[in-house]
């Protein structure tokens, strides 16, 4: 019996064609993370995942984000953070819907309430690094998504 996976298309290996931009991007991301703060940043980068419907990333950032200490709970609740709003800081909140919008830009675009609510609770060098690390994961989830990259399977 014959799997999905074999009837995919092979594509392109990123990492072995253009290997050489991943320790830059792997800095940008460091970067994000002494701004923020690693939980914050794998739950931005777990959100930013699940929108983007990157299955490796998923697995992959759930995984950091406990290795920072992030509760289980919390990363099982980030699909559906607007129906468990008592378990995110207003501060988380605020990242989050940033986070939304940006990676749904469309014809719209960021809101300026959704703008004013995450600057209300980071200061600018937080913020331009929340923005950063939005794009930053869209940039991954774009790559692993287009060249089906699976996560490793466990157990």
């Amino acid at each position: 019996m014959s799997t999905a996976a074999e009837h995919r298309h092979a594509r392109v290996d990123v990492a072995a064609e253009f290997g050489e931009m991943y320790p830059s991007a792997a800095a940008i991301s460091k970067l994000v993370a002494e701004a923020l703060g690693e939980r914050l940043t794998e739950l931005v980068y777990l959100r930013g995942s699940y929108l983007n419907g990157c299955a490796f990333c998923i697995d992959m950032h759930t995984r950091s984000a406990l290795r920072a200490g992030q509760s289980e709970q919390k990363l099982f609740l980030a699909a559906a953070w607007r129906e468990a709003r008592d378990h995110f800081t207003e501060a988380e909140q605020a990242a989050l819907e940033l986070t939304d919008e940006v990676t749904r830009l469309g014809e719209h675009g960021v809101s300026d309430e959704v703008y004013d609510r995450a600057a209300a609770h980071f200061p600018p060098r937080e913020l331009a690094a929340l923005i950063t690390g939005i794009a930053v994961i869209a940039f991954f989830n774009r790559i692993a998504v287009t060249t089906h990259k699976q996560p490793p399977v466990r157990g």
